[in-house]
């Protein structure tokens, strides 16, 4: 065998090692998702999530090191899905009008979630989380501005096409940000008088008035008799 074979061959291998490491990664980072949102990170343990998947708690501590890590690297997992997914829709959209309607959609109207509170459920335990651990606090700021970042571009976008009036796009998305999270807190809660379809409308409503473009229930490609979901971590494919 030639040093250029013997290369070759470690190459390959290596990224073939690599690819099973990934995978393994994503496998734990979607049970952890799955155990934290149906027991609440309190009551979640290592060995929770490892016994989901069939795998040691020692291989979770050896991806993870800790049990806040692991709660911070399933939201980053749980947030690039979802986005990922965002972007897909968004880019099949003619206007701007159209392309915010449908992150506050995304926000609120799932296509199907048979338990909606659970990926809110995830988020309470996560910001609760960031109010004493200065870790989490760190991925929380970066997770907001994320947000509001992607919500003024939208703005933006939708001025330079004469579609939205003048105003502050970044003051604007503080605000659109702080009420979906605010509404995700009473659906989180099961509250009676917050549906999730009330939500979805109020928040249409302000998105509406503050950039001034008419808009009206049933409107656009979603209705308004679908559930809530934010950052819903995606079911492990078969196989």
């Amino acid at each position: 065998m030639t040093d250029q074979v013997r290369e070759a061959v470690g190459a390959r291998g290596t990224v073939e090692a690599q690819g099973t490491a990934d995978l393994r990664r994503e496998q734990m980072l979607r049970a952890a998702l799955e155990v934290i949102s149906e027991r609440g990170y309190p009551d979640t343990r290592i060995a929770d999530v490892a016994e989901r998947i069939g795998i040691s708690p020692a291989l979770v501590i050896y991806y993870f090191k800790t049990k806040d890590q692991l709660l911070t690297e399933a939201i980053r997992y749980s947030e690039d899905t979802w986005y990922a997914d965002g972007q897909r829709r968004l880019a099949s959209l003619p206007t701007a009008a159209a392309r915010i309607e449908e992150i506050v959609a995304m926000s609120c109207l799932p296509e199907a979630d048979p338990e909606p509170q659970s990926s809110w459920l995830l988020w309470l335990d996560f910001w609760a989380q960031a109010a004493r651990n200065p870790e989490v606090a760190s991925v929380r700021q970066k997770s907001d501005e994320r947000w509001r970042e992607m919500i003024a571009s939208l703005v933006l976008a939708g001025q330079e096409a004469g579609e939205f009036r003048d105003l502050d796009a970044a003051d604007f998305s503080i605000g659109l940000s702080a009420l979906l999270d605010g509404l995700a807190i009473q659906i989180a809660l099961e509250d009676p008088v917050v549906d999730p379809a009330g939500a979805y409308e109020l928040s249409m409503h302000f998105v509406a008035n503050q950039l001034g473009f008419e808009w009206s229930p049933g409107r656009g490609r979603r209705g308004v008799n679908r559930r809530p979901r934010r950052h819903q971590p995606q079911a492990p494919s078969e196989g």
